[in-house]
């Protein structure tokens, strides 16, 4: 006889599967509501660089390069060009005013020179001819006179004589008339004449004056000609050090051409190039220091150049205190130029990150030191070792500071 078999309810296979359940279920709780879901990265700790948030004194400074000047510098440039003849003094060799640094030909120049003397002499020439006949003229002028004279003085008396005889009747009327009438046509020739050499004399004058004028800047000219050739011959118009570029005999330079200089070797400053970031913070006055030969040496921004070239700008520094003996031309120092007072503030060491965060945002370890997390944070000033902390970091957080370039998009780093 079939008996029915009662089907069991919580049967071990149905108790599993309950329990399997509850278990995915729990996880997947877990996990949307507790569980870190950010992406992660494993790295090594012993790769990254790993800094701490401290106050302390920070200090408001740049380091940037400078080159030793002299501090006052006479450029030579070729006032006639030619070709190099002769080089007198090398490049480096210390001149005094009028030495011979080098000698130019220039047959071009040299026939000029003698077809404008040529000119000047002949227009001179004609000047003296000029001055010669007005005084010729002056003289005849002078000889007309002197015979009108001499004829009156021959025709007064004369004219006395006839008229005494005439008013004894001892001379007709005509014999009187024709000495009369010829006395005085001399005296009014006298008159005329004289006031022609007198209005003659004042042009002449006034002419005269014009020709010697003429003549003297002609003299000038001639005197300026000659010394055209001079030009070249070049020597040195200060004493100092002449520094020239590369010239060798039978090298062609141009009229203008600048081909070296000469530096006064007293006194250096130093030619400083500056990120033009920087340039609303840059003014006349700052200080900053360097070390040369194991001393320090003070310098201060003494002119500032607002040109903008490849985003630099430059400045002149000038030395407080001397000049480094020994320095040369060209020379680089690092100075650290001060920007501002010293004052204290929560401070993060530079690294690597902020070229790929640009100072946005960092890792920060946590307590443990197993695991770094992304936090945002907001950076100010910086000098060459430390940045401002403005708002996300606390004093004693650590962070890490080398490059992030491998780190990609992960918000957790996992060190191991």
């Amino acid at each position: 006889m079939d008996r029915k078999i009662e089907k069991k309810t919580w049967t071990p296979k149905f108790i599993a599967m309950i329990i399997i359940g509850v278990a995915v279920l729990s996880l997947i709780v877990y996990q949307l509501l507790f569980a870190d879901n950010r992406s992660s990265l494993y790295v090594e700790k012993e790769r990254l660089s790993i800094a701490t948030v401290s106050e302390g004194e920070y200090k408001d400074y740049i380091t940037v390069s400078g080159t030793m000047q002299p501090a006052e510098t006479f450029y030579l440039d070729a006032i006639e060009g030619g070709i190099i003849q002769e080089v007198v003094r090398e490049s480096g060799a210390l001149v005094e005013v009028g030495d011979t640094i080098l000698t130019l030909t220039n047959s071009n120049l040299q026939l000029d020179v003698m077809q404008r003397e040529t000119m000047l002499y002949e227009q001179i020439n004609n000047l003296r001819q000029t001055r010669l006949l007005l005084d010729q003229n002056d003289l005849n002028q002078q000889g007309q006179l002197a015979e009108i004279d001499y004829q009156i003085s021959l025709l007064k008396p004369q004219y006395k004589r006839f008229k005494e005889l005439h008013d004894r009747k001892l001379a007709s009327d005509r014999e009187l008339e024709e000495v009369k009438e010829e006395y005085e046509y001399n005296i009014k020739r006298r008159q005329l004449t004289y006031e022609s050499y007198k209005n003659d004399s004042i042009a002449r004058s006034i002419q005269l004056q014009q020709l010697k004028a003429s003549e003297a800047r002609m003299q000038k000219s001639l005197e300026g000609v000659g010394h055209i050739l001079d030009n070249l011959i070049i020597t040195a118009p200060i004493n100092g050090q002449l520094a020239t570029e590369k010239i060798e005999i039978g090298q062609s330079i141009q009229s203008g051409e600048r081909y070296g200089q000469i530096d006064i070797l007293n006194e250096f400053k130093v030619r400083v190039q500056i990120d033009e970031l920087y340039l609303p913070r840059v003014r006349k006055g700052l200080r900053g220091n360097f070390s040369f030969s194991g001393d320090n040496y003070a310098v201060e921004i003494a002119k500032i150049y607002p040109s903008i070239s490849e985003g630099r700008f430059e400045v002149d520094m000038l030395f407080l205190e001397g000049t480094p003996p020994g320095v040369r031309r060209g020379q680089s120092v690092r100075i650290k130029l001060e920007l501002g007072d010293s004052e204290r503030l929560l401070l993060l060491p530079t690294g690597g990150f902020y070229k790929d965060t640009g100072g946005n945002w960092v890792f920060v370890l946590n307590n443990s030191g197993e695991k770094a997390q992304k936090r945002n944070i907001r950076l100010g000033r910086k000098n060459p070792d430390h940045f401002e902390v403005l708002e996300g970091l606390n004093e004693g957080d650590r962070v890490v500071v080398s490059g992030y370039e491998n780190f990609g998009d992960n918000e957790v780093l996992l060190l191991k």
